[in-house]
């Protein structure tokens, strides 16, 4: 009973989580920067079966032949994002601002690293997102949508001495004055982060990052060859509406055919113990 029962329930599982993260990606579809959840399933280790009972030829040694190996199931490894580039959409709002990153893939390790704007929570932790959506608070602060303080290449937080809309921002992240063509005062620019393995980043909501070992994968200042903000412009979501609703109908339809599967176990015991029993 075990072979059947167990791996169905097993998969039950794998395609309820599965469920939940391509749920996520379609509730998300309209956040700017948000990096769809992909998740990575891999099945439990085979196991050997072996003959019991049957004579091997020496007196009281039963066989121990081998039949073969059986599956025991799959499982939702972990759930990893994707950091494929958005399609940008123009706004022609200043507070918008995109972030197109064309860092080559690392030969020696294979990952494609990526990045980010740098921003701070209210614990003045670096965090890390692809959300451009900004507005600048009372004191002149430089925010994202959700209240993250925006951080500048010095390490600090921005603070803007005139409004937005009269902030030019360039490719390479550096703010002007739009009336005067002139850098702002202190020079300020955004800090992009390259981070260089993307698969370290822990997701902590609001389509916000942050490093699990920032000691082992150290963010730096990314290049601005391999990098372009555009202002007026928001980052759509990386999630494909169609394969999204595909994905969905797809775990459902074996989550029901492995809760049939256990149907007939159930009926199958039920009969065992009930019926047999009572011949």
């Amino acid at each position: 009973v075990w072979r059947g029962l167990y791996p169905a329930a097993a998969g039950m599982i794998t395609q309820q989580r599965r469920h939940d993260a391509v749920s996520n990606n379609i509730a998300n579809l309209n956040t700017p920067g948000y990096k769809e959840q992909q998740a990575v399933i891999r099945s439990f280790p085979e196991m050997l079966i072996h003959l019991v009972g049957e004579s091997s030829g020496t007196p009281g040694r039963p066989a121990n032949r081998q039949i073969g190996v059986v599956n025991s199931g799959v499982m939702v490894e972990e759930i990893v994002p994707n950091f494929t580039q958005g399609t940008l959409q123009e706004t022609g709002n200043p507070y918008d601002v995109a972030l197109v990153s064309n860092i080559p893939v690392d030969e020696a390790t294979g990952y494609e690293p990526q990045a980010f704007f740098t921003v701070w929570n209210e614990a003045n932790e670096p965090r890390y997102t692809r959300n451009g959506s900004f507005y600048v608070d009372a004191e002149g602060g430089l925010r994202t949508s959700d209240g993250y303080r925006v951080i500048g290449a010095d390490g600090q937080p921005i603070v803007l001495n005139v409004p937005l809309e009269q902030v030019r921002i360039a490719a390479n992240g550096a703010l002007f004055d739009a009336n005067t063509g002139e850098q702002l005062a202190g020079n300020p620019a955004l800090l992009i982060s390259r981070i260089d393995n993307p698969y370290n980043l822990v997701r902590e909501g609001y389509g916000v990052f942050r490093l699990a070992d920032p000691a082992a994968n150290p963010p730096a200042a990314a290049d601005p060859a391999q990098f372009s903000v555009q202002q007026g412009f928001v980052e759509q979501s990386n999630v494909d509406p169609a394969r999204a609703i595909v994905d969905l109908m797809t775990a459902l339809r074996i989550y029901e055919a492995n809760q049939r599967v256990i149907q007939y176990y159930d009926s199958s015991l039920d009969k065992a113990v009930n019926e047999v029993g009572r011949v």
